[in-house]
């Protein structure tokens, strides 16, 4: 009874095996694949535009804080000299 089982099983997972085959490759899963696989590449052009923007403004704030900070260590410069010169 249990290998009749098991041949059951065996024989059963081999005829789903051979459908889901020939399911798979049919053409109207060929033109499924095709538009998943677009709108995929759809999805990956837009994700990598955000990346530029993003990647550009980050380049513009670095810029920002890079002129912010040279401007504050001129500042604290310039007030060092003139505490040095009023002494």
């Amino acid at each position: 009874m249990i290998g009749f089982k098991k041949l059951a099983f065996f024989v059963g997972g081999a005829i789903f095996g051979s459908a889901g085959i020939k399911l798979l490759s049919s053409r109207d899963a060929k033109k499924v694949y095709a538009h998943t696989t677009a709108a995929a590449l759809r999805v990956k052009e837009s994700v990598m535009e955000t990346v530029s923007n993003i990647q550009v403004n980050a380049g513009d704030i670095l810029a920002e804080a890079k002129d912010i900070n040279a401007e504050r260590a001129q500042k604290q410069e310039q007030s060092v000299v003139g505490d040095s010169t009023e002494a």
